[in-house]
Formats: structure tokens, sequence, C-alpha cells
């Protein structure tokens, strides 16, 4: 840039000297050169220590020594009224400003206010406002979404592995003791959840105290006429701990049994989640039917919170064992699709080891082993099926609507297909 300006000063005086006689050339060339060094020497300087309030006016003469013209040069290109930013503390100091490589930074004679280009400098621009930088959020670091509430969360169902079906009785229908029950889960091993049906039997605290709370209880209330006093049972049995629940059943079956209408239990289900509420439970309810009564009536699961059925092959009569999980699996398909796309859980699905053939259906150890395999199947391993059940239920009176069938003989026919438990 120093360069440029000696370029533009000297070829202004070599304009003049053309103009003059050869024999003065000398004369004036030396003149000029000198007023040339001046300007050069002058506009470096003020550059190197940026100086804004000093000018020089070059007199041009003739050979008399008569003023031809004049020619103002400013010492500085930024004029006086600009004001030059003084760089933070913080930061080194910017560099001296860069001159344009066209003459139109030189000012002329009575020039109006010139503005050069903002210099290029290495320190940084001041950081945006606090009021600036708090009103807008960084892209890349969402706000987080608000955790769901316990209502919201149970809403797409409870989910789980192996799971399996329990009842307290014996045979006569008496009530198993503490110990009676503590060694039934000693033979049951390798499963997630257990569903019980009732809190009779003092059945809760007894499979809490026998299996350590290593499982969680899918608990159900058996009687919709007492469900102030079933709620309470329960809180007091986990004594406030409803951690181990998965979730809570409102009755069984009890519109395709005809012991409760539509409404009804739909009001139950209501009484049951502010009850349950009230005792400091706030995980999934649902009631519980079978498929042909969920699907017939899908209010039962649009007022749960997820649909539960118990949906067993056998009593299809058309079903081999081979496609029990299938035929299961299309049920809770069409069930969900009804309810607009709920989870659906099978609360009860299994395979009898012994009875009446029904249909296509036949009972047989080896074709409960089958069955069983073809749930786990369907369902990745079992999950979100609930087998139906840990043992024979001997206490059930035969009808002609059971084809006489005994469900699991042991457990282990039950199980052995679903956990790696073979003892």
């Amino acid at each position: 840039m120093k360069a440029g300006l000696l370029t533009i000063g000297c070829a202004a005086f070599l304009q003049l000297a053309t103009s003059q006689g050869h024999d003065h050339l000398k004369h004036h060339h030396a003149k000029r050169q000198e007023v040339c060094s001046e300007v050069v020497t002058d506009v470096v300087t003020d550059i190197d220590y940026v100086t804004y309030d000093s000018e020089d006016v070059i007199v041009y003469v003739n050979d008399a020594n008569q003023p031809v013209s004049t020619t103002t040069v400013y010492k500085g290109l930024v004029p006086h009224t600009q004001a030059v930013p003084a760089p933070p503390s913080s930061s080194p100091p910017a560099p001296p400003a860069k001159l344009p490589s066209t003459p139109t930074g030189l000012p002329q004679e009575s020039p109006s206010p010139v503005v050069t280009p903002k210099p290029e400098s290495s320190t940084p621009a001041p950081a945006p406002s606090p009021v600036a930088t708090e009103a807008v959020a960084p892209s890349s670091s969402p706000s987080p979404s608000p955790n769901p509430s316990p209502e919201e969360s149970g809403s797409s169902g409870p989910g789980f592995g192996s799971a399996v079906a329990y009842s307290p009785y014996n045979a006569d229908q008496s009530c198993k003791s503490t110990s009676q029950v503590t060694a039934d889960f000693q033979k049951i091993t390798n499963y997630e959840v257990v569903r019980l049906y009732g809190t009779d039997c003092n059945q809760i605290s007894n499979v809490v105290a026998a299996t350590h709370s290593s499982v969680k209880l899918i608990l159900g209330i058996f009687d919709i006429n007492s469900i102030q006093s079933e709620v309470q049972t329960m809180s007091s049995a986990v004594n406030g701990d409803w951690s181990i629940v998965n979730s809570v059943t409102v009755g069984n079956e009890l519109v395709n049994t005809g012991q409760a209408s539509v409404s009804q239990v739909v009001a139950a289900i209501g009484t049951a989640k502010a009850a349950l509420k009230a005792a400091g439970y706030s995980g999934p309810i649902a009631t519980v039917d079978t498929m042909m009564a969920m699907k017939n009536n899908i209010e039962l699961c649009t007022a749960s919170d997820f649909c539960a059925i118990n949906c067993h092959a056998f009593f299809d009569g058309n079903t081999l064992p081979e496609d029990a999980g299938q035929f299961v699996q299309n049920w809770v398909k069409q069930i969900s699709e009804a309810a607009g796309g709920k989870t659906t859980i099978v609360t009860e699905s299994g395979w009898p080891h012994q009875g009446d053939q029904n249909n296509k259906a036949i009972p047989s150890p080896q074709n409960q082993a089958t069955a069983i395999a073809s749930l786990k199947t369907a369902f990745s391993g079992g999950s979100n099926v609930v087998l139906y059940n840990s043992y024979d239920d001997l206490w059930k009176s035969d009808s002609a609507d059971t084809f006489g069938s005994v469900f699991p003989r042991r457990h282990r026919v039950l199980l052995r297909m679903l956990t790696s438990d073979q003892s």
C-alpha cells in the first residue's frame, strides 16, 4: 500500500514535468523528487503513528516561481470526526488500517469526509449481551421433556418378560399356609412376574415373603363390590411399597360369565383408580376378560390403562398346539386395533395336559409343551403373556365348559419352555 502512494505522488509530478521545457527538466525533476520523498515520508510516518490532525499543502510553481496549483495531502485517512474504537484490554491491539489499492482513498482538494473500509482485525467480535443469550436457547441442547406422570406412564401397558399365574388354594379349597406358599415358590424360578387374582388367604404377604420381593406382582381386585377393603389389604401387604407391583386388575371375566354388566365394570375401574391413587399407587390398572368379551365390549379396554385378555387356544377347538402362539397373537392384534392401538397384555394362556378332547384340541403333556413353545416363539420368549397356571387348579369345579381339563400337571412342564429352569 505504501508503494501505491509513492506511485500516485510521483506520477502527478511527472505529468507536470512533461509540460515544461527540456532545459528545466533536471531542476524541476529534482524539486519534484524532493516533494515526492516528503510526501512518502509523511504518509508512512503518519500511518505508523496513526496521526489524524495535521495536513501538508503542496504548491506547484512555474519557471518564474509563480504558483500554478496546490494540493492538500492529509496525513491520516480516517477523518477526525470518526471515532476509533479502543480494543478490549484483554485483546492485543488491532493492526494498523490497510490502505485501499485504488486511489479513491486519497482525498482531493476540498474533500468531503471519506469513510474507509473497516480494517481487518484479529480482535474477536464483542459477545452478545446476556439478555440476548438467555433469550435464545441453543438448538443443539433442546430442553428435556418433563417426566410423564404415573398415569401417563401406565397408559401404554405394564410390560414384562416371563410371567406365571398363582393360586393359593389347596384341593379342598382351603388356604395354603405360609410354609406351603414358600415351598411352592422354591420350585418356581426364572420368572419376572407373578399374577395373583385376589387378596384373600393372606396371599400377597405370603408371596412377597416367599419371593423376597425378587419378582413383581400383578395384583387383583376379585370382588368389585369390595374395592376399598381389597385396596387396603393390598396396601398393607406391600407395606406401602408399590414398586413391587407391576399392575392391578379389577375383576376377572365378569362380563363373560355374566357376573357384572359392562357399565358396572367400567364404574368399578374408576372407583379402583381413585382408591389406589389415594393409597399411593400410580401404576397401570385394567379389567380382565376373555378376548371375545373384550372385543364385543371394547369400552372395557378403553376405560382401562391397557387391554387385558385371557386367551386360550385350546378352547377354540380348531387350533393345534403348534399354532397356539399365532392364535393368541392374532387376538392381541385385533383387540389393540379395536382399542385404537392401546397395548394388549395376555393375562392367561396355556394348554391342558389332561382332560377331554375339544375337537382338534387334544390335552396331553406333549401338546402342552408344544403349545407353550409356540407361545414363547410368538411373544419373544413369552413376554407380555401370563402362563396359566403354576400348579394344577384341583380346587376348581369341573363343568362342560372346561372339558375336564387340567392345565399344568407340574410347574416344570409349563415353565421349561419359557425359562432355563430344569430342576
